[in-house]
């Protein structure tokens, strides 16, 4: 399913530009995924497109970074000094590496409260015990993509780097 998830976030710029599950389907087809993994990842884009559809974005100056803001009434904004706590399942399906990175991208400004629960969710939605980091760098990745944020350089960078060959200067 990722396999799926990053050619559609290389060839659709914004989740606005990509096409209806239908013929977006049939593009994965012609492109030779396997017809249960187009099933999981549009299955999951749909499920990332509902999630995304209580996100109130208040796009800065720069053009490409927003801050993101729940819509309706019972919407609290976090406090700053508030804390997550993951439950049991959370903490087992995404494992520690994960749960840290997810604090390193909150504590750098890069992922506001509001995305970091869409990441969850969506990371929740997904298979294997406990989730890889590269799968939830590209869930991070499609959740900035379907609400249009393009993250700046040095994240995209952290990304979609493979750590394990980076040369250390």
């Amino acid at each position: 399913m990722f396999e799926v998830l990053v050619y559609v976030y290389e060839n659709y710029w914004r989740g606005d530009a990509c096409p209806e599950s239908g013929q977006l389907g049939r593009k994965l087809s012609a492109q030779g995924f396997d017809p249960q993994e187009i099933r999981d990842a549009l299955h999951w884009l749909d499920g990332l497109s509902l999630a995304t559809q209580g996100i109130h974005l208040t796009r800065h100056a720069d053009g490409t970074s927003a801050t993101v803001g729940l819509e309706g009434p019972t919407a609290l904004p976090q406090s700053p000094g508030s804390m997550r706590v993951y439950s049991r399942a959370e903490q087992e399906h995404l494992g520690a590496e994960c749960l840290g990175f997810i604090s390193f991208l909150e504590s750098s400004g890069v992922l506001p409260a509001g995305l970091r629960e869409i990441v969850v969710e969506r990371a929740m939605a997904t298979t294997g015990d406990p989730l890889e980091l590269d799968e939830l760098k590209i869930i991070v990745l499609m959740v900035h993509w379907s609400t249009g944020i393009e993250p700046d350089a040095l994240v995209l960078d952290e990304l979609c780097d493979d750590t394990l060959n980076r040369v250390a200067h």
